[in-house]
C-alpha cells in the first residue's frame, strides 16, 4: 500500500508527493550529494590512484618480470610479463575500488550516519538512493581506471589507442562486483562481514582470476571457479584491449560480446537485488 500526500503551496496550488515520483531531482540529487562529499577528499584518492599502478607495476611487473623474463625464458609466450600484469591489474583495481565503495560507504549511510534515512524523509525513493550511489561509483571507477591506463601507457606497459577501450571494460567489471556487494551490504548488521568478504572473496579472486598468471596453469576445478568469477571475464577484456590485435591474448568480437554479456548480467542482477533488499531494510 502506498501513501500519497498533498501539500498546499503559497501560490494556492498543490504539490503532490507519492513514492512513485522522483520529486526533488531523483537519483541526480543523490549523485550530487556523493560528489559533494568527494570534493573534500579527491586529492588523496587521486594520489593513491597514481601510486597504486606505479607500485604494482614496479614491484610485480618490472621487478618480478625482470626475473621471470630473463634470457629465453618467459612466463607468458609472446607477451612481456609487465604488460600481462598491467592489463590484469586494471580490472583488479576496478574490482577493489568497487568493493571499497559499496561496503563501508553504503553501510555508513545505512547505519552509522543514517544518510539514507534522511534522504528517504524527502520525496526521494529507495531506487533513487541506489541509482545515485552507483552513478557516483561509475564516475569513480572511470577516474581510477583512466589514471591507471594513463600510467601504464606512459610506462610502456600498454600500447596503442585501443588501450583506451579497456577503460569502459574495466568499469563494467567493477560494476559487476559493485551491485552484488551493495546487496550484500544491505543485509549486514555490523561491519564484521566485510572482513570475511575481503579475505575469502576479494583477495582469492584477485590472486586466482588470471591477474598474475594464465588461468590455464591452475587445476581444472580451480579454472572452473575462476571462470565463474566476473573478474576473470573483465581481465580477459582489458588484457585483449590493452595488448591489442596480434597478441596471444586477443579475442574475437563474439568472445568479447560473451564476456560483456556475462559482466552486464552480474551488474543487472545485483542492481535488482540491491533495490529490493535496501527497500526491505529501510522502508518499514
Amino acid at each position: 500500500m502506498t501513501e500519497r500526500t498533498t501539500a498546499s503551496l503559497p501560490s494556492g496550488g498543490e504539490l503532490t508527493t507519492d513514492p512513485g515520483s522522483a520529486v526533488g531531482g531523483g537519483w541526480r540529487s543523490v549523485l550530487g550529494y556523493w560528489l559533494a562529499i568527494y570534493r573534500r577528499i579527491w586529492p588523496s584518492t587521486v594520489i593513491s590512484s597514481f601510486l597504486a599502478p606505479l607500485l604494482y607495476l614496479a614491484g610485480m611487473g618490472y621487478g618480478l618480470g625482470a626475473l621471470i623474463d630473463s634470457g629465453d625464458r618467459t612466463a607468458v609466450p609472446g607477451v612481456p610479463y609487465v604488460a600481462f600484469v598491467a592489463t590484469g591489474l586494471l580490472a583488479a583495481q576496478a574490482m577493489q575500488t568497487a568493493a571499497a565503495e559499496t561496503t563501508y560507504s553504503v553501510f555508513g549511510a545505512i547505519k552509522w550516519l543514517r544518510t539514507y534515512e534522511a534522504m528517504l524523509a524527502t520525496p526521494l525513493r529507495v531506487v533513487d538512493l541506489v541509482r545515485g550511489h552507483l552513478a557516483y561509483l561509475a564516475l569513480r571507477l572511470t577516474l581510477v581506471t583512466t589514471i591507471f591506463v594513463g600510467v601504464a601507457l606512459t610506462l610502456g606497459a600498454m600500447r596503442g589507442w585501443l588501450a583506451l577501450a579497456a577503460i569502459p571494460a574495466a568499469v563494467l567489471g567493477g560494476l559487476a562486483f559493485a551491485t552484488p556487494i551493495y546487496a550484500f551490504t544491505t543485509l549486514q548488521r555490523s561491519d564484521e562481514g566485510f572482513n570475511i568478504l575481503n579475505r575469502f572473496v576479494i583477495m582469492p579472486l584477485f590472486l586466482f582470476s588470471g591477474t598474475f598468471f594464465p588461468l590455464g596453469q591452475l587445476p581444472t576445478v580451480l579454472q572452473a571457479i575462476g571462470w565463474a568469477s566476473p573478474l576473470t571475464h573483465a581481465v580477459t577484456l582489458t588484457r585483449a584491449l590493452g595488448l591489442g590485435p596480434g597478441t596471444p591474448m586477443w579475442i574475437t568480437p563474439g568472445q568479447a560480446a560473451l564476456h560483456v554479456g556475462y559482466l552486464a548480467l552480474w551488474a543487472a542482477l545485483g542492481y535488482v537485488a540491491s533495490v529490493r533488499l535496501l527497500r526491505r531494510r529501510m522502508v518499514v
